[in-house]
Parts: C-alpha cells; sequence; structure tokens
C-alpha cells in the first residue's frame, strides 16, 4: 500500500467480498508519490532503507509511532518509483537495493532513524536494514548501525555545552579567589592602620 501525506492510500481498495486488491494507479498518483519522494530525500539528512518483510499492522504501527516521536518518518513506496526518483537524484547506486519490500526511515538527526531501526530490528527480528544515504552520500549497513551507535543530538549538545561550562566555572572560581585575597588584604592593611593610631 502508499499513502499519501494526508493518509490516503492510492494502490489498494476493497472488493465485494472485503479482500484488497490492487488498483492501478493514475500517471497523476505516481508523480505525486515521486515528488513527495524527492522532496523527502532532499529535505533529511539521513534515509535508512530496510527490509520490513514479515511485519504485522501492530509492529509497523509501534515502528511508525516510535520513528515519529524520534522526528523521523517511515515511507513505503514502490520500487519502480523510489528508483526513478534514485536517478532524478543522481543515486543510481541505490537500485541494487531497491528490491522487495522496502520502507525508508527518514530524518533530521542523522542518529535517530538508524537508532530507532536498530532497535526496533533487535526487538522483533524481522527487519533488516539494506543501505544508508547520509548527506546525499550511500553508506552501507555498517555505516548505518555505526550511526546508531552514536550518542544522539542532544547529548552531543549537553557535552559540548558541559565542556564550555567547565573552563567558565574556574575562571570564576579564580576570580573568587582573587577578589577574596586582595579583601584579606585590605582588612589587614585597615587593621595595621587602626593599631597604628
Amino acid at each position: 500500500m502508499i499513502f499519501t501525506s494526508a493518509g490516503q492510500c492510492l494502490t489498494t481498495s476493497i472488493s465485494k467480498g472485503g479482500v484488497f486488491r490492487k488498483v492501478p494507479i493514475s500517471r497523476s498518483e505516481k508523480e505525486a508519490i515521486m515528488q513527495e519522494l524527492k522532496q523527502k530525500f532532499e529535505n533529511s539528512k539521513v534515509a535508512v532503507f530496510a527490509d520490513y518483510k514479515g511485519l504485522n499492522v501492530s509492529e509497523a504501527t509501534r515502528l511508525r509511532r516510535r520513528l515519529r516521536e524520534a522526528g523521523c518518518e517511515f515511507k513505503v513506496a514502490k520500487n519502480t518509483l523510489t528508483n526513478l526518483v534514485a536517478k532524478q537524484l543522481n543515486l543510481d547506486e541505490l537500485s541494487p537495493y531497491l528490491e522487495g519490500p522496502v520502507g525508508i526511515a527518514f530524518g533530521e538527526d542523522p542518529v535517530a532513524p538508524a537508532k530507532v531501526l536498530t532497535e526496533f530490528i533487535k526487538e522483533t527480528k524481522k527487519m533488516e536494514i539494506k543501505v544508508g544515504l547520509l548527506d546525499g552520500k550511500i553508506i552501507d549497513v555498517k555505516g548505518v548501525k555505526s550511526l546508531a551507535d552514536l550518542p544522539s543530538r542532544e547529548v552531543l549538545l549537553a557535552k559540548v555545552l558541559g565542556g564550555m561550562q567547565a573552563p567558565l566555572y574556574g575562571f570564576a572560581g579564580v576570580l573568587q579567589g582573587t577578589l577574596r585575597s586582595f579583601v584579606y588584604a585590605l582588612e589587614a592593611v585597615r587593621k595595621q592602620r587602626a593599631g597604628e593610631a
């Protein structure tokens, strides 16, 4: 099934017997899907491609929820359309990975999609990471797993800020010690003059 950003399903419908059947997608719908995919690729820092074979509906929903909470989005589209978009963006090397059921996790934080997918795969043992795309460069499965092992953006920012604050606290302590010594020296001079008078 392919869903638009509005949540519309474009590739299946229910027949009289309640069974899903494939419905041909019109050219305009294909172009809309391709345009949406192209925007996702262009606006995201990272895209992780995963084989989602074996996921049931509740697991897929749980994965989408976790990715959404991490500021990411999971898209499933026809491989032929994804391949056409990849060629438009000069990402021809993606073609071999676009076989079978492939879902794409897009994200602004380079670590989040890889981390969420890796944790989810460890939990369910049903998916497999195929390849990643980081700032327009293709990375292999090892690269995606390395991304997943990195701390999140927020943790890195906290470490940087902590590193910046430590010297400032040290400098404030030095200034405070210098001022304290100066005040003690002034107090000693005042007592000495008071004793002379």
